[in-house]
């Protein structure tokens, strides 16, 4: 099953895309796609609906982010041995953990906003996780029963703001439209094997990130896991799972996004995204 959000941006509907490709909407059924109905007994009943029963979305309708009331945005950092290396890291013998503040959500074709004075914005296409049931000390063996399903994330990052200014990543990470998630909420069964996802990312045209999930240094299930042993994971978080190679900053000279560029992404089964740059709307 393939979920989606639909509709201008604080006021969206819930979707189910049918067998065919075609966009249902699902606000009959269900008020939204947010943490209460992620739940297992919530989502095996909308695997029960049939999708000729639903209305058409009309075409060209804005997508949201694929779920909504988003807590928390955890980034795994570092998770690529190869993107290590480009970074000029060692590859971590512990998952690096960071936040993205949930303010940064936008919907997967919503604009990049370039901050004031910006000159290292760039780009990183993951894999998400999205939490279903409550995750407190978990095994890896039962991790995944925890996740409601995957989703594509674009961790687009400030690159200065990350690592030359003093303190943590999350500033680096957190600026408005920073975290386009979607289209699709994809769930386990559908996906498939989610440690052999085929990912990738061009800017204007060039692909710039070609990669999988298999050469991931940590799984989902111990990402998950990982994760449950110093936080409560609750239903509608997400996970940023890491990014392969290719990445502005690891291009030799670095490459920065800068307004007018296109980014265009996406992953085997989980929907593309595309992303125009602009400067930040300001308002006092």
């Amino acid at each position: 099953m393939k979920l989606f959000r639909h509709g201008p941006q604080g006021t969206e509907k819930p979707g189910l895309v049918d067998a065919s490709g075609a966009l249902r909407d699902l606000s009959g059924v269900v008020w939204d796609i947010v943490p209460a109905t992620l739940g297992r007994d919530s989502m095996s009943r909308l695997q029960g609906i049939d999708p000729a029963t639903l209305p058409l979305v009309p075409v060209g309708t804005r997508l949201g982010a694929c779920v909504g009331g988003v807590g928390n945005v955890i980034g795994i950092g570092l998770n690529y041995a190869d993107h290590a290396a480009e970074a000029g890291m060692k590859p971590p013998g512990q998952p690096i953990v960071f936040n993205k503040h949930n303010g940064a959500i936008s919907g997967p074709n919503d604009e990049v906003w370039l901050a004031p004075g910006s000159q290292k914005l760039d780009w990183e296409v993951e894999l998400g996780i999205v939490i279903g049931e409550r995750a407190f000390h978990v095994s890896e063996d039962h991790a995944l029963q925890h996740v409601a399903g995957f989703c594509l994330v674009n961790d687009v990052s400030e690159r200065a703001y990350q690592i030359e200014y003093e303190g943590q990543w999350t500033k680096g990470k957190s600026y408005p439209t920073h975290c386009p998630i979607g289209p699709w909420l994809v769930t386990p069964d559908e996906l498939g094997d989610h440690q052999n996802v085929d990912l990738w990312l061009d800017v204007n045209g060039v692909r710039r990130q070609t990669g999988n999930t298999k050469t991931m240094i940590f799984g989902v299930a111990q990402i998950v896991s990982y994760l449950s042993r110093f936080m409560t994971l609750m239903p509608g978080d997400v996970i940023a799972t890491g990014t392969p190679p290719g990445v502005g900053m690891g291009q030799k000279p670095p490459v920065y996004l800068r307004a007018g560029d296109v980014i265009t992404l996406g992953g085997r089964g989980l929907g593309e995204q595309r992303q125009s740059v602009t400067e930040a709307p300001l308002r006092s």
